[in-house]
């Protein structure tokens, strides 16, 4: 009888440290459940939880010349700035001005020239205390780099040696408008009419003259530099052409005011200006 009730308490015993055991291996489990829950939704929301900001992607509508510049800054900009993104829309200054007034969504201009800034300021578009001229640059003569045609003036787009002169659309392009000003003022405009062909951006005639399709073309000194396939003749006389000033502006009606704030101040920024001096950009005054 002692036996029996030894053996009764011996297999009571064991059976409350197995429910027990039991027990502190559901809490573990569970633990162990909750903290992955809780390492999963902190990978879900990534950086912008650490930063507490929700991600915004920011339109930047700019002229072509400012591609290569900007590119490298957009990496430097979000580096710094991890819930922002940067979505660029490229093109000749006067088309960028059209879509904008045809409400294309955007949160920032940058524009080649002052004329298209001007006009969206007059109209309302552009918020009239966050917009300022912040680089200059040159109007320059380019021909292809293994070109058989020697030009060295103006004078000597006239030759019959010269077939295509590529210039941007005067209308929608400032470079283009530029170019034209230039040739009026020393008179070669109606001359060299039949010779010119006209593009959407700066960066056209650059394909133009690389590729031999024209023996000579206008762009800015900042883009003849990004080339291989090209190289300058001469500098235009800046007394034959408007200033050339590249404008920033933000949208006034922007849907992410205070990052583009942010970004516009950013462009004018030494660490900004640094890196469109090493594409040729100089700063404005």
């Amino acid at each position: 009888m002692f036996r029996l009730k030894r053996l009764c308490l011996f297999s009571a015993l064991l059976m409350i440290t197995l429910i027990a055991a039991g027990c502190e291996s559901n809490n573990s489990l569970s633990s162990t459940q909750a903290d992955d829950s809780s390492a999963n939704a902190q990978t879900k929301t990534g950086s912008t939880a650490s930063s507490g900001k929700e991600p915004v992607e920011l339109l930047i509508s700019a002229a072509a010349s400012l591609t290569e510049s900007l590119d490298e800054l957009k990496t430097i900009y979000e580096a710094d700035h991890s819930n922002v993104k940067l979505t660029y829309n490229f093109g000749a200054s006067g088309t960028l001005q059209q879509q904008i007034e045809q409400g294309a969504p955007a949160d920032v201009f940058l524009s080649a020239g002052t004329k298209q800034m001007n006009s969206l300021l007059k109209e309302g578009y552009i918020a009239p205390d966050l917009t300022k001229n912040f680089l200059t640059n040159e109007l320059v003569l380019i021909v292809p780099q293994n070109g058989s045609v020697q030009i060295d003036s103006l004078e000597d787009l006239n030759d019959s040696q010269v077939g295509n002169i590529a210039i941007g659309t005067p209308e929608s392009v400032p470079a283009g408008k530029y170019a034209e000003q230039t040739l009026t003022f020393y008179k070669l405009w109606d001359g060299l009419a039949p010779k010119l062909v006209q593009t959407k951006d700066v960066k056209q005639v650059l394909s133009y003259v690389e590729t031999g399709n024209a023996d000579a073309g206008f762009v800015y000194k900042t883009d003849a530099a990004s080339s291989k396939g090209v190289k300058i003749v001469l500098s235009t006389d800046p007394e034959s052409h408007d200033a050339i000033e590249y404008p920033a502006g933000v949208i006034k009606d922007s849907k992410h005011p205070e990052e583009a704030k942010a970004f516009y101040d950013f462009l004018l920024s030494d660490k900004a200006q640094q890196v469109f001096e090493k594409y040729g950009f100089t700063p404005a005054n």
